[in-house]
């Protein structure tokens, strides 16, 4: 006798006490009258969902009656047994798994299947998943892909490979497919140095969304991955460099900066985006070589280039840098302004500290902070200044105006620090309550969040959400399917800027640009 005799005349909650019994305990005598429960339901949704569970339950427990179970004649509780397999990894399972997807037709089982056998990793699997790489079904030919890769199959290794080239056809690359997505994932699993080559021979792929996952997995494999991408540094065009030096940023290892100096060293970055992006990437790295490269940066006479070198230098403050940048700023000339605008744009509150020490060096910054119209910068440097005290900062900061929050608001994504300080002086000074975000997916959580915005500037190039995906959802929002959107881009090819106004683009802005540039822009735009 067990707890499940004349169950269907028990009370309700009767039911769910024996159930949740049988639960906690996976007693396997209870198999056999669960099994007759799903077979023939009760009929309420609660107590036959809680006979799954509990029968999830025993079957966990059971590996010989799951291996049974996969050939059972119902349906509902052979894949009950498939899925258990899978979720607790039984090895024995396999050979049945296997003859099942190798004639299943179904597609929906034959991807229950291919998932329980892709959670066992069997080696005995391959051959299955080998067989259904052409299957018609692009979720099925995925699920293959990334098991594969799993399993370090390096047979599959030129059919990825393929695909990855394949996607970059005049008729294809528009689209991202989920094949092309789980393809560079299988790759990038691989710990070996030619596919690795072979990714970042690839890092400036015609679609957007598949150089942002391309870039995802240098940034995942790390410093193995160094060598090649400073390979690519020297050899690439304009677009690789600038792609190469992000990703070795991102990437954060010494040698990758050490390298970035050496080809800076050779007239490498003369280019004014790659000068930026190799600013930037030695910022965020932060070696002594990469320090001194960005000290020499200080001469740099473009505004957003100069603002990437205060910005990296602001992550590595040093009493020898502090003293050049003491030494350029008390010159009071044009660079000097130059430069005290860089340091109160970018929010260097700790290259500030320090240089106010120095009453000239302090004035120049004063003088810069008193004419910027952000009030998140203004309330920045306030409480900097009331932090640092004293009769001269009282006086400074009688000076600093009462700036409002503007009347219209503005949104800008980019993933570069330097360049969402730019965007912030640009739309402050122009009257815009600016919001800025590090990537497409925080700036579309203003959106979702209620704010309204009156225009929209973003880079295509970004982590985790790239610009063009970001544009598509924007313009998916109810509301949003007029706002002027402009891209910020160092793309040359004009199959970019086509696939960005299909999106849903207004205009663009080619970096590197002059504030008044972006002014006129938006200006324009706005009509």
């Amino acid at each position: 006798m067990t707890s499940l005799d004349d169950f269907r005349n028990k009370e309700f909650l009767d039911q769910i006490t024996i159930l949740n019994e049988i639960s906690g305990t996976k007693d396997p005598e209870a198999l056999p009258g669960l099994v007759a429960l799903l077979k023939a339901p009760v009929g309420d949704t609660s107590i036959d969902y809680m006979v799954v569970n509990a029968l999830n339950a025993v079957l966990s427990n059971n590996e010989p009656k799951v291996v049974e179970g996969l050939t059972d004649e119902h349906d509902g509780y052979r894949i009950l047994c498939i899925r258990v397999a899978g979720e607790h990894g039984f090895k024995s399972a396999v050979p049945g798994l296997v003859a099942i997807a190798e004639t299943e037709a179904d597609p929906d089982r034959l991807m229950e299947v291919l998932t329980s056998l892709a959670r066992i990793a069997d080696p005995v699997g391959l051959p299955v998943f080998r067989l259904h790489l052409e299957h018609e079904d692009p979720f099925i030919k995925s699920s293959c892909i990334e098991a594969l890769g799993k399993l370090g199959d390096e047979e599959s290794i030129e059919y990825f490979r393929n695909l990855l080239i394949e996607s970059e056809a005049p008729d294809r690359y528009e689209i991202c497919e989920i094949t092309t997505w789980k393809a560079i994932e299988a790759l990038a699993s691989f710990p070996l140095e030619e596919t690795r080559a072979f990714l970042v021979s690839h890092l400036h792929h015609k679609n957007p969304t598949v150089r942002r996952i391309i870039t995802d997995a240098m940034i995942t494999i790390g410093s193995p991955v160094v060598p090649m991408l400073l390979d690519a540094f020297e050899t690439g065009d304009t677009d690789m460099r600038i792609l190469t030096a992000n990703v070795l940023g991102f990437i954060g290892d010494r040698n990758g900066a050490n390298g970035l100096v050496a080809a800076y060293d050779k007239g490498l970055a003369e280019d004014l985006n790659v000068r930026y992006a190799l600013y930037e990437a030695l910022g965020r790295i932060g070696t002594m070589k990469g320090i001194i490269c960005l000290v020499d940066g200080l001469h740099e006479t473009d505004e957003l280039i100069l603002m990437a070198v205060v910005g990296g230098l602001e992550r590595h403050v040093n009493p020898g840098m502090i003293s050049t940048l003491t030494d350029l700023i008390c010159k009071a000339d044009a660079q000097s302004d130059r430069l005290a605008r860089a340091v109160i744009n970018s929010k260097a509150t700790r290259i500030f500290d320090a240089l106010y020490e120095n009453a000239g060096a302090g004035d120049a910054l004063i003088a810069s902070l008193s004419v910027s119209k952000d009030s998140e910068i203004q309330e920045e440097f306030r409480s900097l200044l009331a932090e640092i005290g004293g009769a001269r900062a009282e006086d400074d900061l009688a000076k600093l105006p009462e700036v409002g929050v503007g009347a219209r608001k503005a949104l800008a994504a980019d993933d570069s620090r330097s360049m969402c300080a730019m965007h912030r002086a640009i739309l402050t000074d122009l009257g815009f309550e600016a919001f800025v975000a590090p990537d497409g997916e925080k700036a579309f959580d203003f959106i979702e969040q209620g704010e309204e915005f009156d225009i929209i500037i973003t880079d295509m190039n970004m982590p985790v959400m790239d610009g063009m995906e970001l544009v598509g959802k924007v313009r998916n929002t109810p509301g949003y399917e007029d706002i002027p959107i402009i891209m910020v881009t160092t793309e040359s090819e004009a199959s970019q800027q086509n696939l960005a106004e299909k999106a849903g683009v207004t205009a663009f802005i080619t970096k590197p640009f002059k504030p008044d540039e972006l002014k006129a822009k938006i200006t324009e735009v706005l009509g």
